[in-house]
């Protein structure tokens, strides 16, 4: 089945470039030069398997562009940007980006870092749906709150404080659940990369901070102090039930 792919680029020499080379791999390529077109593409078209996106749009950052398509979509996002300082980098994987990569750059490292993004959501829905075949998960409390209390339903894969349901990624639903499998254990970045990324991922353990960080803002009550989530420094992560 041919990929479908969405190239949002205001350079007209290197969205055409990209174009190219993307359907030279067998990709069905839509393009846009502006954020809102784009964004009004993903409303009328449904999502692609995978987006591409520069950080320097005319008339919407590629900042906001992302936290825009991650209201509603959980596409891959690798962020090709001419930007490359660490706080660029960081800002880019915290609004909903899941790779980035630097201008100038190998076609070749485009297509092996997007077959990468693919193959770790791909592993990742397999995985959700066989941990939910092979064993019988019960709602867990991670936040005994009365009536707003926050619950992790493995069986139906949501969260939800109260009655109403929270939204997550499929790598901090993923990330979650790991750490609701071992309550008060800490688990180290590179055990926590290896098991919610899996193989093939290109960056560092940054990235685990960065959605423990958008995670937090999702299910604390107070993500500036969170006690749900611990950071155990120089070691890693914690889930601290809240009873």
């Amino acid at each position: 089945m041919t990929a479908n792919l969405m190239i949002v680029e205001d350079d007209d020499r290197v969205r055409a470039a990209l174009r190219l080379a993307m359907e030279d791999e067998g990709y069905d390529v839509a393009e846009a030069e502006e954020a809102e077109v784009a964004l009004e593409q993903l409303r009328e078209h449904g999502a692609p398997d995978v987006v591409i996106i520069d950080l320097m749009l005319g008339d919407m950052d590629g900042f906001t562009c992302i936290r825009e398509i991650r209201k509603e979509h959980d596409v891959p996002i690798i962020v090709v940007s001419a930007r490359d300082d660490t706080h660029d980098v960081v800002a880019a994987l915290e609004a909903g980006a899941d790779d980035f990569v630097t201008k100038p750059f190998e076609v070749k490292e485009i297509t092996a870092r997007m077959r990468a993004v693919r193959r770790r959501m791909q592993l990742a829905v397999e995985a959700a749906a066989d941990e939910t075949e092979d064993r019988e998960i019960t709602a867990v409390v991670l936040d005994a709150d009365g009536a707003a209390s926050l619950v992790l339903s493995p069986d139906s894969g949501t969260v939800r404080r109260g009655d109403d349901e929270i939204h997550l990624t499929l790598t901090e639903y993923r990330l979650l659940c790991e750490l609701a499998e071992s309550p008060g254990r800490v688990l180290s970045r590179a055990g926590l990369l290896e098991r919610v990324w899996d193989r093939g991922f290109f960056g560092d353990e940054r990235i685990v901070d960065v959605h423990i960080r958008r995670l937090r803002t999702k299910i604390e009550r107070d993500p500036s102090d969170p006690h749900l989530v611990v950071t155990v420094r120089g070691l890693g992560y914690r889930l601290d039930p809240q009873r």
